[in-house]
């Protein structure tokens, strides 16, 4: 989700450094292309959303990147490198300059996906080739990694493929999705309490069903609500979070959606909207949440997009939408009217190849 700025930018920087002289927004977006093992970088101008690439920009990754993170300090950028099953560390300078720090630190087999606690003092790992997840402890000052060992060993089983995976607001719960296992089977949402690094499966019971293949996954802004986007049966399954970090589904879930293929959700930092990206069309689709939870379709959607819409953000502000496009390999962004929900094209700016994450920095 990223645009070129019409504005001209004084560039001091030599062909490996990406700066502004001019810099008027400290808020960068990052997209990992796994087809190039490259990161694309963008200043994102605040107040129309446009995407400026970065001088330098994109830049050479670990083989096969597919997932990034930011830690909430806006100085570091994780990467999962699944081609060479290890994680690399960035430090990004106060011009998005991104600079990678060696050794890059083993993971399990085919690393595919990041999950960082709010506050930035855990790292984890989903590792799609060893059903594992890895985890790690940071360092507040210069990012490195520090593995924590797990009760069964050095990575935790999780028993399933991890497909998406998200730390709860409170960083006390991992949930893990993970795909059906036969035809007509469900998917499933597995929880993990943490404690200090160490995964332990949530008891009286860790398991919970979802539709068929729950490949989008995303946690309300007030963490009382869990939604899982179902992507072969063409579903969304709605969960209240429990006192004690358990799932009950909303009455009426999973439900059906219209469009195919729903792959992606974001919902919004106010907590009054939830975004879905339909992969199998070219829309977005948004829904209003409501106070129970339940997601109702905007009068207004579906909102047109690029093909095969597979990857969001949301920009710091809470103003901008950015939605990465898998067959044309674009990112465009949306202006987002806060009242109503409402997606407003602003850009669409090329890739490489398809992009499989967003990583944006929270700095307003």
């Amino acid at each position: 989700m990223v645009k070129k700025a019409a504005a001209l930018f004084l560039v001091c920087a030599s062909m490996f450094t990406w700066v502004s002289c001019n810099s008027t927004s400290s808020r960068f977006l990052y997209a990992a292309i796994p087809g190039t093992s490259q990161i694309v970088a963008y200043r994102e101008d605040p107040n129309s959303g446009i995407l400026t690439q970065l001088v330098g920009s994109p830049i050479t990754a670990g083989p096969a990147i597919e997932s990034i993170v930011i830690h909430p300090s806006n100085k570091f950028l994780y990467a999962a490198n699944s081609g060479e099953d290890d994680v690399s560390l960035f430090t990004i300078s106060t011009a998005g300059t991104l600079t990678e720090v060696t050794p890059r630190t083993a993971v399990g087999t085919g690393p595919t996906l990041l999950a960082m606690d709010a506050a930035g003092t855990f790292l984890y790992v989903g590792n799609s080739g060893s059903n594992s997840i890895s985890a790690f402890s940071i360092s507040a000052s210069s990012g490195a990694l520090t593995p924590v060992p797990q009760t069964s060993g050095q990575v935790a089983p999780i028993g399933v493929t991890p497909i998406n995976m998200q730390v709860s607001p409170s960083g006390g719960i991992l949930y893990v999705t993970g795909p059906s296992t036969g035809i007509g089977l469900s998917g499933v949402i597995e929880a993990f309490t943490l404690n200090q690094g160490v995964l332990t499966a949530l008891l009286p019971t860790s398991f919970f069903y979802t539709g068929t293949n729950p490949y989008g996954l995303a946690v309300s802004a007030g963490g009382g609500f869990l939604y899982t986007a179902n992507n072969i049966d063409d579903s969304i399954s709605e969960f209240a979070i429990n006192a004690d970090d358990s799932l009950s589904q909303l009455a009426n879930s999973p439900f059906g959606v219209q469009y195919l293929g729903p792959i992606a959700l974001q919902a919004d930092k106010s907590g009054k909207f939830m975004f879905v990206a339909n992969q199998g069309s070219s829309f977005i689709t948004g829904y209003s949440v409501g106070s129970n939870g339940a997601l109702t379709l905007l009068t207004t959607s579906p909102f047109a997009s690029a093909a095969n819409p597979s990857v969001m953000a949301i920009d710091p502000g809470g103003d901008y939408l950015f939605v990465g496009n898998q067959k044309t390999s674009v990112i465009q962004s949306f202006q987002m009217n806060t009242s109503t929900g409402a997606l407003t094209s602003v850009n669409t700016y090329p890739l490489p190849s398809a992009p499989t994450s967003f990583a944006v920095t929270s700095k307003p």
